[in-house]
């Protein structure tokens, strides 16, 4: 069971510090659960430097899929491994809205980022107007149809109607598009899609959930490791 808490363009440097300071706190107790924060770029390093020499990941929320070149603004996986950094987040929904991106973009960050040796959070979801027109599955399959199950590699269902607007799948329609991620590939599938403390324990349950990807919840420390204690225990 994986909890990522992805802070998206939250959290400066001495505030990260703060955080990781009180999550070592918090995680100290908790097992059967991995447990990783994805800070912006600038945090990245102070994350890294403070959760040393725990089980706690630091992943990047996004990567390049170049070692090196003129792409300026972009992140090489090669950099994040000489940071410290374990993984990274790709395509998420506002990548791909805000940001232009493609699945065979999508598809060549996930390959450098694997190639390099860093384990990927690759995402994949429908908009609110896709899944009204009873186009659910085919999105899905079409952003899976780039990948190929690897070892270090897990999807995150992200029904982007749910991101940031307070609405939640309900269980009933997350396991049904869990069930069929994993039909398409055969790896881990986390639930990202307004995560809080008071549903995580339902949708962890499933049967085809195997962790979460943790929007705003991540942000405040209290509800982030309510999360994970969530996790650990058996439903």
């Amino acid at each position: 069971m994986l909890i990522a808490g992805n802070w998206k363009m939250y959290k400066g440097p001495a505030e990260t510090a703060e955080f990781c300071v009180e999550l070592k706190r918090h995680a100290a107790d908790l097992e059967g659960v991995d447990i990783a924060v994805c800070p912006p770029y600038a945090s990245l390093a102070v994350a890294v430097q403070i959760l040393a020499g725990t089980e706690i990941a630091v992943a990047a929320q996004n990567v390049h899929w170049e070692p090196e070149g003129a792409f300026t603004g972009e992140v090489s996986a090669p950099m994040l491994r000489e940071l410290g950094v374990y993984g990274a987040i790709v395509g998420h929904s506002e990548r791909r809205q805000l940001f232009g991106e493609t699945d065979e973009g999508v598809a060549r960050r996930i390959r450098a980022a694997l190639d390099a040796g860093l384990s990927v959070i690759a995402c994949v979801g429908e908009t609110e107007a896709e899944r009204e027109a009873g186009e659910t599955e085919d999105v899905l399959r079409r952003q899976v149809s780039v990948l190929e199950a690897e070892d270090n590699l897990v999807l995150a269902y992200e029904p982007v109607w749910a991101i940031g607007t307070g609405k939640t799948a309900t269980p009933e329609i997350a396991q049904e598009a869990h069930e069929f991620v994993k039909s398409l590939l055969d790896v881990p599938v986390l639930y990202g899609g307004s995560v809080k403390p008071e549903n995580a324990g339902e949708l962890l349950a499933l049967p085809d959930v195997d962790g979460a990807l943790v929007g705003g919840a991540s942000l405040d420390v209290e509800s982030f490791a309510a999360i994970c204690l969530n996790a650990t225990r058996p439903m």
